[in-house]
């Protein structure tokens, strides 16, 4: 078995740091006769994306004959620059196959035309690259990946039988240029709406809990009359609570995340969160790799995307 695990800082010159191809710019295939796929992650800050890189090594400890992995994020979710670095050095090390979580939905698109023109087999995970943006470069990539609007939805849904019609609530949305971002914001406007709650504020705290804790510690002294926060992921929802709890303002404002991260698990026992939706973290990485190796066995099966679940964790139903 040889699992490599690789932060981002190391991954730019990952060429000459580890073994699969030497180091003097050779760009033969590996030696090894087992396929390499690479899982190219977001940010491994996040407990969410940590959770993942597990999942991953898991696999490949169980399937050690079957191939080898590599398993490398950015330390920032924002980096993109840095992704794209990652996914060509993948490229030139000649990968069998990459995994990719895009941390920008248009800005990856160039660098997966490139690694499919150079015959490497791509599957995008999580984070659904721009369909507009594949289109224009003649690109067909399959996704795997949860229905993120749905499982928003069902967040959504359920706060809002805690709340009354009429009563103002606050969307805290991830990065603007991620595609999941965008569709767990609509699918908590879409809860909103069929409940009857008013939308006060809509806006992005980039997934970070710094910045959540920033714009809800704001939000409570603006709009005291909120009565619940809809945060898109469980980082920006960790910040959340802890502002509230700064502004003594627990207990009277409900709070929901995205992606049941451990870290949120006993906040949902609480009650200090009421919700959030499990994406299966340790599992969704698995998906992918598992359709890479079958599109490498069998590269002329159609491509076609894959749904995959995603359930609503509450504290009368946990996970």
């Amino acid at each position: 078995m040889r699992v490599l695990l690789l932060s981002s800082i190391v991954a730019v010159s990952l060429a000459c740091a580890v073994t699969i191809q030497s180091c003097g710019g050779s760009s033969a295939p590996p030696a090894a006769t087992k396929p390499v796929i690479a899982l190219v992650m977001k940010s491994l800050a996040n407990e969410f994306f940590k959770t993942m890189e597990e999942g991953a090594a898991k696999h490949q400890a169980e399937h050690a004959a079957d191939y080898e992995l590599v398993a490398t994020g950015i330390k920032d979710e924002q980096d993109v620059a840095r992704q794209i670095a990652i996914v060509e050095q993948m490229i030139a090390r000649r990968v069998n196959a990459i995994v990719l979580a895009p941390a920008d939905s248009k800005a990856l698109v160039g660098v997966v035309k490139k690694a499919v023109d150079a015959g490497v087999t791509v599957v995008n995970i999580d984070n659904r690259l721009d369909r507009d943006a594949m289109a224009e470069r003649g690109l067909t990539v399959p996704f795997v990946g949860p229905d993120n609007r749905k499982g928003a939805a069902a967040v959504g849904a359920y706060v809002a039988k805690r709340l009354r019609k009429g009563d103002p609530i606050v969307i805290l949305e991830g990065a603007p240029n991620a595609f999941n971002g965008v569709q767990r914001r609509l699918g908590f406007e879409d809860a909103a709406r069929e409940a009857g709650l008013v939308i006060a504020r809509s806006q992005t705290a980039y997934w970070e809990t710094a910045r959540a804790n920033q714009v809800v510690t704001a939000l409570a002294a603006e709009r005291p009359d909120v009565k619940a926060f809809l945060c898109a992921n469980d980082s920006m929802a960790l910040g959340a609570v802890a502002a509230l709890k700064s502004s003594r303002r627990a207990g009277q404002v409900l709070v929901a995340g995205f992606d049941n991260i451990s870290a949120v698990h006993a906040l949902i026992t609480s009650g200090d969160m009421v919700a959030t939706a499990d994406q299966h973290g340790d599992r969704l990485a698995v998906y992918g790799i598992e359709y890479a190796l079958e599109r490498l066995r069998a590269p002329a099966t159609a491509l076609a995307d894959r749904e995959t679940p995603v359930d609503l964790v509450t504290a009368e139903k946990p996970r």
